[in-house]
């Protein structure tokens, strides 16, 4: 009863909306949730104090490279956070994404 988590992030609320909603319409994802971060990184020898969308996706396993494909063509950003691990998860919560997607 496993899970596939992703999480990336987006630059700004409108894009990060815009994924969630796109993810849901083609059934890539059962949830997606977005919340405001503040993101201190790296970037062209310089450091980047940003705010940021952080968007976690919950799906199927056997949907990974789908989604990772979907998220470097609809993201913002030229290297996508794309970060993932499949969980196990609750018999409900797993019946529930089955049936959505």
């Amino acid at each position: 009863m496993e899970v596939l988590v992703i999480i990336t992030t987006e630059s700004n609320k409108k894009n990060a909306l815009r994924v969630a909603k796109l993810l849901i319409q083609n059934k890539l994802a059962a949830c997606v949730s977005i919340k405001q971060i503040f993101s201190i990184y790296g970037w062209d020898d310089d450091i980047e104090e940003i705010k940021e969308f952080e968007i976690t996706i919950k799906s199927k396993p056997e949907f990974k490279d789908d989604l990772i494909d979907f998220i470097h063509k609809f993201s913002s950003y030229d290297v996508p956070q794309i970060i993932y691990k499949k969980y196990d998860s609750e018999i409900k919560y797993f019946d529930w994404l089955n049936k959505i997607i």
